[in-house]
């Protein structure tokens, strides 16, 4: 009866609220000296929607009225350069109440203390709305001089693991995005991409489990959209951000210059992740079945790892007039890693009278990248409030790069027995363009469509060369060496509304269209050609100012990564092969959330979820063992990625905050998910299990603008098809002294100080192949970090600047 119900409210439509003359009143002064604050800009958003609706800049005395409103709930901000800003979170107009008046409205300047700031209401770390979850990064002084992996791991609904493979509500397969827009330098290593942004960049993260029909239906656990830090304030301000750490290195820089009605942002960042030695060992056996003989195999190794990355940008906007926005942005990134190991090696063949061989391998591993993300976008808004275009192209080219050389020695022998080394360039194109529109029929109608065009194009190529024992020269390896081209184009269109039901409840729904072609130059893979309806509904009801309830459905798709598609064969580890696989088949999600969410006011939040998402055509990781593979390797294990059948997964999760006398907060998410796999994947069982993750974070406030905080985080162990995947526990002590009035601060960071390493189990179990894979990760680390704000007001009030900051433009990086 749901679904039915879901699949009639699809073809709904937007009512708006009927009343306009709705107005927003208030006075804002200094919290300390009690004078009134001029020139400060007042911006009114729906909270339905998040769209900006209204504003005004304060008079000289620090009032402002913004009037012309509908009757509904709107969130109100407040914010002055050397202020902290204030947020009004639910600000309601009904008919019989159609002003607000916020009252004397306290800023903090930039000398008071975290205390004082609490009181005003200043932003939350984290915030709940009906269509996402936003993680406001700037205020966590635990992840500083980290990256932005170190942030993800406290976003509610979101798991990172000790290697940086990140999960939404249990789902790895997630939609990346920087500033809303894709990017090239996630095609290569999503891992690499994230290490490579510092925390100091980012200014927000927003996690979207039941994306709208105007988002991509690509990533069947949602989006996830980092925001990266920019500046919308008049004049010219800036920071600078440096930490260097036993393990990390961060630094960047912004600059942020705005006159009437043109901003420009500059930013440069870059980070390392220093040397460090990982000792590993693998315990596997295989049965012949035809030999009736079991070969055993022992591998122990210390790997050296080390990473490093830069990035830098521009963004342009310009308010050509008040109706009419221009956006620029140009980006460049690079990052890299390399990892050095030499790996003892024992095998043993067990019922056959042969003494173990014993050899060491050793090996170099590199990866590079480097990318380019441009864009322009163009925003017309019209008379009629609510009414605006959207046209928007952007683009992302990169370059990566990967090799590996590595040889075999006997024990007691000078030369080696076996080696290979291979190159592998490529390339990464992708050209967005999309048009939305917004609508609104009548007053109570507003109806979005839109079309969009994604094109795709890959290059890999291989030169493998392997060592010839006789005369210890490399030649081309001519089965192994290719070159490989994945294209893909995707068009879509789509049709969203919303509307209040029954005077109770509020519906957006909306149907998404997507027809994709692929095309690989793979003998075994023939193109493809499929269309995707995505249907998405929210259902929500506010019971009061502070509570509402949401009901979600949306169907999202998983495409096969080119990487997931790539016959290359990795040898790298010539024992433990990796592959592509050209017949992979798109994985389709339908995921349903039941959420409430409680606020608190300035003491804090609560939101509970129940989710459910059933996976079909499911994408999961198979290792087979073959005694012979071909002429030159045998008694290895292959893996690579199938289609193994329906994936059920029944989770909860329960995020919260809380602040006790303005010193104390505590922070803390919990999820848990119950698995249950039909395994159609021949001679595999089918699979059930549960995982849970849990973490919190505790900040207090001492004398003197000293705060300190600690976070925890423990992921459990979890089943899959062919083993189990290895728990982890972290934890960070972070101090951070703030001075010269709040606009340089000192913090000091400790990671897992207590453990040198962090001991990872992974196992596979198949029929007739076992394996034990021990990891000692090196992850202790302490750290400092140096933050500078710096900045000046231009105070000009005129037409053109009430305009500009009444219709404030969105700048990308």
């Amino acid at each position: 009866r749901t679904f039915t119900t879901i699949v009639f409210l699809l073809f709904c439509g937007h009512i708006t609220y009927s009343q306009s003359n709705g107005k927003v009143i208030g006075k804002v002064i200094d919290a300390a000296s009690r004078q009134p604050i001029g020139y400060a800009p007042v911006t009114v958003i729906a909270k339905q929607s998040g769209k900006v609706v209204s504003g005004a800049l304060t008079d000289s005395t620090g009032s402002f009225g913004v009037s012309g409103l509908s009757e509904g709930v709107y969130r109100v901000t407040i914010e002055f350069l050397g202020y902290r800003k204030s947020i009004f979170d639910s600000v309601w107009l009904r008919s019989n109440k159609s002003v607000a008046d916020l009252g004397n409205v306290r800023l903090s300047a930039s000398g008071q203390s975290l205390q004082e700031v609490t009181v005003t209401a200043s932003a939350p770390i984290i915030e709940n709305k009906i269509d996402k979850m936003v993680y406001n990064a700037a205020n966590d002084i635990t992840s500083q001089g980290g990256v932005a992996l170190d942030i993800l791991k406290k976003v509610p609904q979101v798991n990172v693991d000790i290697d940086g493979n990140v999960e939404l509500q249990g789902n790895s397969n997630i939609r990346f995005l920087i500033n809303g827009k894709p990017s090239s330098v996630f095609g290569s290593s999503v891992t690499d991409a994230l290490a490579a942004i510092p925390a100091s960049q980012v200014k927000s993260i927003e996690v979207i489990t039941s994306p709208g029909a105007k988002y991509d239906a690509q990533g069947t656990g949602g989006i996830i959209n980092i925001i990266l830090k920019d500046n919308k304030m008049q004049g010219i301000n800036g920071s600078i951000n440096l930490s260097a750490g036993t393990r990390l290195e961060n630094g960047s820089a912004n600059l942020n210059f705005r006159r009437n009605n043109i901003g420009i942002n500059v930013f440069f960042s870059g980070n390392a992740q220093l040397s460090s030695s990982t000792p590993t060992t693998q315990d596997r056996s295989s049965f012949d079945s035809i030999a009736k003989v079991t070969d055993h195999l022992i591998q122990g190794a210390y790997t050296d790892f080390t990473r490093s990355s830069y990035q830098s940008g521009i963004g342009f906007d310009w308010a050509v007039t008040k109706k009419d926005n221009i956006t620029v942005a140009l980006s460049y990134n690079h990052f890299g890693n390399q990892s050095n190991s030499n790996t003892h090696i024992q095998k043993d063949t067990l019922g056959a009278l042969m003494p173990p061989v014993i050899s060491t391998r050793s090996s170099v591993n590199k990866f590079e990248t480097n990318s380019l993300d441009w864009s322009l976008g163009y925003k017309k808004m019209f008379n009629k409030e609510g009414q605006e275009l959207d046209l928007i192209y952007s683009a992302s080219y990169g370059v990566p790069v990967t090799g590996y050389q590595q040889g075999a020695t006997y024990d007691g022998a000078v030369l080696p027995y076996v080696g290979a080394r291979s190159n592998n360039p490529g390339t990464n194109m992708e050209n967005d363009i999309s048009l939305d529109y917004a609508h609104p029929l009548t007053q109570h109608f507003i109806l979005e469509t839109g079309v969009k065009t994604v094109l795709t194009g890959i290059t890999s190529s291989a030169d493998v060369d392997t060592l010839q024992q006789a005369t210890q020269d490399y030649l081309r390896d001519q089965g192994q060496s290719y070159k490989f081209n994945y294209d893909m184009q995707v068009y879509a269109a789509y049709l969203s509304a919303s509307f209040p039901l029954t005077g109770y409840l509020k519906v957006k729904a909306g149907m998404r269209y997507e027809y994709t072609a692929t095309r690989i130059n793979n003998a075994n893979s023939d193109a493809q050609t499929y269309g995707t309806l995505v249907p998405s509904v929210t259902i929500s009801h506010d019971i009061d100012k502070k509570q509402f309830i949401k009901l979600s459905y949306t169907r999202r798709i998983e495409r096969p990564d080119y990487r997931d598609v790539n016959p290359f064969l990795n040898l790298s580890d010539p024992y433990n092969i990796t592959t592509g696989n050209p017949q992979l088949r798109p994985e389709i999600a339908n995921n349903c959330e039941l959420g409430y969410n409680r606020s608190f006011g300035r003491n804090g939040n609560l939101y509970i979820a129940l989710i459910e998402r059933i996976n079909t055509d499911d994408h999961k990781p198979i290792t087979l063992f073959y005694p012979v593979y071909d002429s030159v390797y045998k008694n290895v294990s292959v893996t690579n990625w199938q289609n193994i059948g329906v994936e059920y997964n029944t989770g909860l999760n329960i995020s919260g905050s809380w602040s006790l006398k303005d010193k104390l907060s505590l922070r803390g998410n919990g999820f848990v998910v119950y698995r249950y796999i039909v395994n159609d994947f021949p001679g595999a069982a089918d699979i059930t299990g549960a995982r849970f993750r849990i973490n919190l974070n505790a900040g207090y406030q001492l004398p003197h603008d000293l705060i300190t905080e600690v976070f925890g985080n423990y992921n459990s162990a979890t089943k899959n098809i062919q083993g189990t995947t290895p728990q982890s526990a972290t934890y960070t002590i972070a101090f951070r002294k703030q001075f010269w009035h709040k606009n340089a601060s000192f913090g000091l960071t400790a990671t897992n100080i207590f453990n040198e390493y962090t001991r990872q189990v992974t196992t596979v179990q198949t029929g007739t192949y076992s394996s034990y894979n021990v990891r000692m990760l090196p992850y202790r680390s302490v750290g400092i970090s140096l933050t500078y704000k710096f900045g000046k007001l231009e105070f000009k009030k005129n037409k053109e600047d009430d305009s500009y900051l009444n219709n404030p433009p969105v700048m990308g990086n």
